[in-house]
C-alpha cells in the first residue's frame, strides 16, 4: 500500500497541543488519534512528516495553574487548605506538583509574596503537567517529534519579530475596529490598536496584534509560531483543532498566507466532540481530573488499540459516540473486534494449513503459478481480490484528502468480505479455504487469505493498532 504521492515533501502535522494545565481529556484523545493516524498515513504516502506539539505555556491559564499548584504546595507542607477556591483547578493530579515542589524547596516559599514564587513555580508546574501529558500520549501510542514552547518563542523575541516581518510588508497598521457582531454599542469601547490586514487574505476582519497596553495578543503568538514553522522549511502544514476553535481558522490561514507570500498552505482539521457512555448513558466524570473523563481513564478501561480504532469510526467532523460496553463486546457490531477477528481467523487457518499439508505449506505462496492462482474463480474470491487491490488508492486518496477515517472504513469493508467468504465455506464445502483433496486450490486460497492478512495488517499499523494473530 505504500505510495509515492508525497515525493519526500516536508509536512508539519500539529496535533493535541493541549494546554498544560491537567491530564488530557477524552476530547483531546480524538484529536490525538486523528492527528497521529494522519501523520502515519502521510508517511505511508511518501511524505517527510514532522509530528509537532505546541505547548501553550504562556498567559493567564498558566498563572492559574501555578496558583493551583501553590495551594497544593501549601497542603504538602501540612496546611489545611479546605475547599479548592472557585477559579482554580481542583483535580488531585496537582497534588504531585505540590509535593514535588515541597521536596525541592522545602518550606522556603511558604508565606511569601506571589511575585517571589510565581516565576519559580510556573515553569515547574508546566513541566510537571507535560510529564503527565507525555505519559498519557505514550499510553495512546503517540510520540511527537517536536515540542515547541510558546514561552520560549516569546522570550527569544519571536513575537516581535513576526509582527516586524508583517510590518515590513505593509501589512500592519494603527486602526480602530468596528464592534463585533452581537455587541451593543454601549458594551464596546472603540480604541486605536495595532492591526494585521487579515481581511486582505480571506479573513472576516482585520485582527489585533497588540492589546491597548502594548502587550501582544494571543494571535500575535500564533503568528510567531507559524513564522517559526516557515523558517524551519515547512510550506505544507496540517493543524488538528477541536471544533470549538473553528473561529480561528480564517485568521490562521490568513497569517500563513501573509507570512509566506501565498507560497505555504495550512490545512485545518476540526474534530467534533466525543460522547463517552456506558450502556447508552453518559459516564460520570473522573475523580482523578476533577471535571472530566481523562485519556488514562479510557485507555485503562478498553486499551490503546480499541481507543485508537474507535476514534476513527466516524469522520472527524462528526460527533462520535464512544460506548464502553459496545467497544468491548465480541460481536460484529464492534468494529475493532470485527477487523481484528478477521486477521486472527486467517492466522488460525494458515496455522492449520501448515499442520494439515506441511509439504504444500513450505511452498512460497507469493510464487504460485498463474495456473494455480487461476483456480480462484468464485465471485466472492474475485471481489476480495479487487477490494485488496484498492488499498494503495485508499492510502493515496485518504492522505491527499486528509481523511484518516477512510482507513478504518476500508478495513471494516475488507474484514466483512473475508468473514462472508468464511461463512460461505461453512455452508458450501467447495468454498472452504482448506481442502486436503484439492491441494492446488488450497494453496491458491491460502495465498488469497494471506494477502488479505497482509493488507489488514498494513491498514491496522497505519492506525497504530497491532494485528492480533489469536483472540
Amino acid at each position: 500500500g505504500n505510495a509515492e504521492t508525497g515525493a519526500g515533501r516536508k509536512v508539519n502535522v500539529e496535533y493535541v497541543s493541549a494546554n498544560p494545565t491537567g491530564p488530557m481529556h477524552i476530547g483531546h484523545a480524538r484529536g490525538a488519534v486523528v492527528g497521529d493516524v494522519l501523520a502515519l498515513l502521510l508517511i505511508k504516502a511518501g511524505f517527510d512528516v514532522t509530528r509537532e506539539y505546541y505547548i501553550n505555556d504562556a498567559g493567564a491559564q498558566v498563572e492559574k495553574l501555578a496558583r493551583s499548584a501553590y495551594l497544593r504546595y501549601r497542603e504538602a507542607c501540612g496546611e489545611a487548605i479546605g475547599e479548592i477556591p472557585e477559579g482554580l483547578y481542583p483535580g488531585d493530579y496537582l497534588k504531585v506538583a505540590g509535593e514535588s515542589f515541597r521536596e525541592q524547596h522545602d518550606r522556603r516559599y511558604l508565606n511569601v509574596p506571589e511575585a517571589e514564587w510565581m516565576p519559580i513555580l510556573k515553569p515547574f508546574a508546566v513541566d510537571t503537567m507535560m510529564v503527565l501529558i507525555r505519559r498519557d500520549l505514550a499510553e495512546l501510542g503517540i510520540a511527537h517529534d517536536v515540542f515547541t514552547s510558546e514561552r520560549a518563542l516569546i522570550e527569544r523575541g519571536a513575537v516581535d519579530a513576526g509582527i516586524a516581518f508583517l510590518e515590513a510588508r505593509g501589512l500592519v497598521y494603527q486602526g480602530i475596529l468596528e464592534a463585533p457582531k452581537g455587541k451593543a454599542p454601549e458594551d464596546w469601547e472603540p480604541r486605536a490598536q495595532t492591526l494585521f490586514r487579515a481581511g486582505q487574505f480571506g479573513d472576516d476582519t482585520d485582527r489585533p496584534l497588540r492589546k491597548s497596553d502594548g502587550s501582544p495578543t494571543y494571535f500575535a503568538s500564533d503568528i510567531a509560531y507559524h513564522h517559526d514553522k516557515l523558517v524551519r522549511g515547512f510550506t505544507e502544514m496540517v493543524l488538528c483543532l477541536g471544533a470549538d476553535h473553528g473561529g480561528y481558522v480564517k485568521r490562521l490561514k490568513a497569517a500563513v498566507a501573509a507570512l509566506s507570500g501565498g507560497k505555504a498552505s495550512l490545512d485545518v482539521l476540526l474534530y467534533q466532540l466525543v460522547n463517552f457512555m456506558e450502556n447508552g448513558a453518559p459516564l460520570k466524570m473522573s475523580k482523578r481530573a476533577g471535571t472530566y473523563i481523562t485519556v488514562r481513564d479510557v485507555v485503562e478501561a478498553v486499551g490503546k488499540d480499541v481507543t485508537r480504532f474507535i476514534m476513527l469510526t466516524r469522520k472527524h467532523s462528526e460527533t462520535l459516540d464512544f460506548d464502553l460496553r459496545k467497544v468491548t463486546e465480541q460481536s460484529k457490531d464492534n468494529p475493532v473486534f470485527y477487523v481484528q477477528y478477521a486477521y486472527a481467523r486467517i492466522s488460525s487457518v494458515l496455522r492449520h494449513f501448515a499442520e494439515t499439508l506441511p509439504d504444500a505449506a513450505r511452498e512460497e505462496l507469493s510464487a504460485l503459478s498463474p495456473e494455480t492462482l487461476g483456480l480462484l474463480s468464485d465471485p466472492r474470491e474475485l471481489a476480495l481480490i479487487r477490494k485488496m487491490a484498492e488499498w494503495p488508492r485508499v492510502v493515496e486518496s485518504a492522505a491527499i484528502a486528509r481523511e484518516p477515517h477512510r482507513v478504518a472504513f476500508y478495513l471494516q469493508e475488507l474484514a466483512g468480505m473475508l468473514h462472508a467468504l468464511w461463512n460461505a465455506g461453512k455452508e458450501q464445502e467447495e468454498l472452504r479455504f482448506l481442502m486436503p483433496d484439492a491441494i492446488e486450490l488450497s494453496k491458491a486460497r491460502m495465498a488469497l487469505i494471506k494477502a488479505c492478512a497482509v493488507t489488514l495488517a498494513s491498514g491496522l499499523r497505519v492506525m497504530g493498532v497491532e494485528p492480533m494473530a489469536e483472540m
